[in-house]
């Protein structure tokens, strides 16, 4: 065989068993290593057995009970949800109610302050006297206005007449000669009218004084009402 032919088998062969050579070597190191790693007292059988993924467990339990903790979270949620409308709603009914019974109240309130406006003008108003003339036909109004309040009949030309006949229409009038003045209690006024039928005929809201026209004619007036039924009734000394 020739020589370079030999020598490239040779160099093959030779590079060949350096391979594996250095295979050897290599794997005798990664033990050592491996070994060198392990705690004394451990086993080569713990560090294999480490190195193990743990297995990974399942259970249906595990995933039932997910499920209920979901529902009874979400049971929770719309009962508190609920239970903040209702209060919501409460809360809305408690004001609306109040507002009702404010509004009530100020217009009884409103009511009231008419009412007593009211009243105070119809004060007022009765404050103010009314006002006749100071003469014959004043004395007469004014009489029919308190005969009026008093329910004690007359007109006013049935009053007129008879002062004519009476009086003249003098307030101060008075009869010295008739048979009252012979016994000391003569006639006296607008119509004549002696002092004891004028005390007992009086009529409240009008002077004691006999010549007083209006107190006159007013307690002539309800004399007559009484014994006649009106001074309209009356056409000749009484």
């Amino acid at each position: 065989m020739p020589k370079n032919i030999f020598s490239r088998v040779q160099s093959r062969s030779l590079t060949r068993h350096h391979k594996i050579a250095m295979a050897g070597v290599a794997t005798l190191g990664a033990a050592a290593i491996g070994f060198s790693a392990v705690p004394s007292g451990a086993s080569t059988k713990t560090t294999t057995e480490a190195a193990q993924p743990a297995a990974v467990a399942y259970s249906t339990e595990q995933i039932k009970d997910v499920k209920a903790s979901l529902t009874d979270q979400m049971a929770g949620a719309s009962l508190k949800a609920e239970q903040i409308a209702a209060k919501q709603k409460a809360e809305a009914a408690a004001a609306a109610k109040k507002k009702a019974a404010a509004a009530a109240a100020e217009k009884r309130a409103e009511a009231a302050r008419k009412a007593k406006e009211a009243a105070s003008r119809d004060a007022k108003r009765a404050a103010v006297k009314k006002s006749y003339p100071n003469n014959l036909d004043g004395w007469i109004r004014e009489s029919l206005d308190i005969m009026k309040k008093h329910g004690i009949p007359g007109s006013y030309d049935g009053i007129k007449r008879n002062i004519i006949r009476e009086s003249s229409g003098n307030p101060r009038a008075i009869n010295n000669w008739d048979i009252n003045a012979i016994n000391g209690i003569p006639s006296k006024g607008l119509l004549q009218v002696i002092p004891p039928t004028f005390a007992h005929w009086h009529v409240p809201g009008t002077s004691w004084d006999i010549y007083d026209p209006v107190a006159n004619i007013t307690a002539a007036c309800n004399y007559a009402a009484d014994k006649y039924g009106s001074m309209d009734n009356v056409n000749s000394a009484y």
